[in-house]
């Protein structure tokens, strides 16, 4: 991968740090886990869940996990958002400026024109929209982790201390709690699975995987293609070149795809058995 024929491996665009890198594995992991452990209690009446809780170790221990991959992702939630307030103090000085930089992760009217010029062009009514470094897609995946920490995190919590929260609240608030935590789970579990994954891997350009996310890299030719106006704003101020690094080697790359494609599988399992369970099986 980015190997030439007669000398070292081309360089590629470091799209993202370490950390940022990092906080997704545990994201990818936690949210799995999280996932198979929730899917296997709400579906506890179907056979795939009761063979599912034999190897977590029974519905009991399937519950000490899901506590402890949604307390990883409180976690990792809580780092990125530190991480975000010192990407601010370093690079933009203040948050009014963050926001309306090129680079803003909030959506604004160039993500509405690239929104219906994506449209036009599925349809062959015009040509594919540029994309920054975000593309509208990308943010609403970036939101959604908002929304589920708000939703599901809260209404988990309640769940997880409910002696704590019956000092302030109303007893049948626990009630509605475990419905909308287990109906939120539900979705965000079919959206990740479904429409996350479709943009990210099973694209026609990215099918069948994307490993940008893990690897941190990716090829010029593909941030070309990908990121027009961003590498155009890169060379016109000169500072392409600083953001360049060696590929990695193959065997890491096997690896990665390796983590990749379990997670990728796994996911689209879990898609299988709800869509089972729904049909065949609801209670």
């Amino acid at each position: 991968m980015g190997t030439t024929e007669t000398g070292p491996p081309e360089k590629e665009f470091l799209r993202f740090t370490r950390l940022n890198r990092t906080l997704h594995i545990v994201l990818v992991v936690s949210f799995l886990s999280l996932a198979l452990t929730g899917m296997t209690l709400k579906f506890a009446y179907t056979g795939w869940a009761s063979t599912l809780s034999r190897l977590f170790g029974g519905f009991e221990s399937a519950g000490h996990i899901h506590r402890m991959a949604a307390f990883a992702m409180i976690t990792i939630f809580i780092v990125h958002l530190v991480d975000v307030w010192r990407l601010r103090k370093r690079e933009y000085g203040s948050w009014f400026r963050m926001l309306k930089s090129p680079d803003t992760m909030i959506f604004n009217r160039k993500d509405l024109q690239d929104l219906t010029g994506n449209l036009k062009w599925f349809l062959g009514r015009g040509p594919r929209p540029q994309y920054g470094r975000w593309t509208y897609w990308e943010k609403f995946d970036y939101f959604a982790v908002f929304w589920g920490m708000a939703v599901i995190g809260s209404t988990g919590l309640m769940l997880w201390f409910p002696e704590f929260f019956t000092l302030l609240l109303p007893g049948w608030v626990i009630n509605v709690a475990t419905i909308i935590h287990s109906d939120e789970a539900l979705l965000a579990a079919g959206f990740i699975f479904t429409v996350h994954f479709f943009n990210t891997h099973l694209r026609p350009e990215k099918f069948p995987m994307d490993i940008v996310v893990f690897s941190g890299r990716m090829p010029l030719e593909e941030f070309k293609r990908d990121k027009p106006l961003e590498y155009e704003e890169l060379v016109r101020t000169g500072t392409l070149e600083k953001h360049l690094v060696e590929s990695y080697p193959p065997v890491v790359i096997r690896a990665i795809r390796a983590f990749g494609w379990t997670a990728l599988t796994i996911g689209l399992s879990v898609v299988v058995w709800i869509i089972y369970a729904m049909i065949f099986a609801y209670r």
